[in-house]
Order: C-alpha cells, then structure tokens, then sequence
C-alpha cells in the first residue's frame, strides 16, 4: 500500500488549522505521512496542532523564512511514494487521498495529478466549484493555474527539481508544476478533491499585485532554463499577455480596478485572444471604476446561494 505524505505549512491560522488538520486524519487512506511545519504562530495554533500529535510522523514550531522553506523542510522528512502540501486554512474532501493514489497505480506515467477544487469562503460556505481541464506544458507556461490543493506529486519526480523556490512566494506553486511537467505526464482528473479558503487575510486577496510581479519573474526564470526556453520562445507573445492576464485578475481581487483594466488592456495589445477570453474581467474592472461594484457583488452572493442551495 503506497505511503502517502502530506506536509501543512502553518503560521497564525488558528482559527481554520483544526479543520486543516482533521480533513488529512480522517482520511480513509490507512497510510498517511502527516508532517505539519508551523512557523512559530502566536495565535493559539501550537495547542492545536499538540491535540493531535501522537497522530502527527512530526511537527515543529520553528521561526522560518516563510511558507516556502516550511514546505521544503517538509518535502526533506517526506518518504511517502507520493507527496502534496496543504495549506493551513484549506482542506481535502472526504476520499481525497484514496482516490489520488488511485490515479497514480493506474498511471505509472504520470508525474502529477491535480482534480478539482471548491472555493470557499471564511465560513466554509461554498463560492465556487473550480473545474479545471487537462493542461500541456505551454498551458502551463500560459498561466492557466491549477489549484494547489487538489495537487499530488510522485516524490521521485519531486526530488529531480530543487522543490520550491523560496524567492518566490505568490506564484511558488505555479513553477514547480512547470519543472515538473517538463520532465513527463501531468494529468487532471475530474473529481473534486479540495476545498481552498478564500478570505481577506488570504495572499490573493491582502497582496493581489505581488501575483503579476511574480508572474513575469516566472517567464524571466524560463526563459534561462535550457529545457524550456526553446518552447516558451514559441508562444511568447501569448505567454505575456498571459501574464498580463494574471496581473489584472489579482488586482482585481485586490479591489484595484484601474490597475487590472490597465493590464487586461495590455494583454489585449499584446495577443488578443488571452483578453477576450477573460472578458469578465474588463466588464467588472469596468463595474467598479463606474461606482457598480455592488452589482458585482450582488451577481456573486446570488451564485454563492445558488451554489450552496
């Protein structure tokens, strides 16, 4: 039976950890590796994560330099055949981890599977179902982005990167899947696997225009990469826009609506399919900039009723 091993970062997310940590334990997989990493949290998180530590393979509280070397640390103890991080105000679904390990005994090839995942909010009520699509390299390189936390990994194929870069840490996800699928198969399942917590502490919503900076540092980072260069020079012109696209769709998230039409703009300019394609954005920068902001909400909190009806 494969051992599976899943490593939580945490840091000051009490108010969500417990949930975090009993959606790995209650899994029905009879072999899982939970290492949960805390980055010396002040909230009350250290006393939950002690209610459970003789169910933990190890847990720390250590001051770190932030998510990404708690996840490295974590990558290092790991010794499950395959591996995935999940983080500390997130969760997985019932089944979850049964069902990925699943994928991998009837796919040797692949390196990476990623399902679909729930959006919701601080509440746990859910705002949206994201269903993603099978994605190649350029994709990839495109900024179609896959949700974190419905992400497995063979840990062989984890060790041939350097893991995550600690640069980075906004898109830090996004460019080890790239690593990864340059060396073989990536595959999306249909199957809800995870639920990520949108809230207003949340990176994409406190720091939205750190993500389009970051966007381009990743095109910069491979366009140096011997492996990838060849291909990204291929499709240059829809990778920026691309990024472009990113920059405006977390300004927007950031409540920033100039900014996001400026870069939906610059995108159109540069490949105007990758704009067209995220018209939504244009119409609710444009929403917001003309004093309609709460229609666009109204639209949202109407889905989010539907959703949970």
């Amino acid at each position: 039976m494969t051992l599976v091993s899943i490593i939580t970062p945490s840091y000051n997310q009490a108010r969500y950890l417990e949930q975090t940590i009993l959606s790995v334990l209650e899994q029905d997989h009879p072999r899982i590796e939970y290492i949960v990493m805390d980055g010396a949290s002040t909230d009350g998180s250290v006393e939950i994560i002690k209610k459970y530590a003789d169910r933990l393979a190890h847990w720390e509280s250590i001051k770190d330099r932030g998510q990404a070397e708690a996840i490295n640390k974590g990558f290092a103890r790991a010794r499950g055949g395959i591996v995935a991080w999940l983080n500390s105000d997130d969760y997985y679904l019932p089944g979850t981890i049964s069902k990925a390990v699943k994928v991998f005994e009837e796919n040797p090839d692949v390196l990476l599977a990623y399902g679909n995942m729930l959006a919701v909010d601080e509440n746990g009520q859910t705002i949206n179902t994201l269903t993603y699509r099978q994605l190649t390299l350029e994709d990839l390189l495109c900024f179609q982005i896959i949700g974190q936390p419905a992400v497995f990994m063979r840990r062989s194929a984890l060790q041939k990167t350097n893991g995550l870069d600690s640069t980075f840490h906004f898109l830090l996800d996004h460019l080890l899947w790239i690593q990864i699928a340059k060396r073989g198969r990536i595959l999306h399942v249909d199957q809800t696997w995870s639920a990520a917590r949108y809230h207003a502490e949340a990176k994409n919503v406190a720091k939205a225009a750190e993500f389009g900076r970051e966007a381009f540092r990743i095109l910069e980072t491979i366009a140096q990469d011997k492996d990838l260069a060849a291909t990204l020079h291929k499709i240059d012109r829809r990778a920026h826009a691309s990024a472009f696209r990113v920059d405006a769709r977390y300004l927007l998230d950031g409540v920033l609506p100039a900014q996001a039409l400026r870069a939906w703009f610059r995108a159109l300019l540069i490949y105007p399919p990758v704009a067209l394609r995220r018209m939504n954005i244009f119409v609710s920068a444009v929403l917001n900039l003309l004093g309609l902001g709460r229609l666009r909400e109204a639209m949202l909190a109407r889905r989010k009723k539907k959703l949970a009806g």
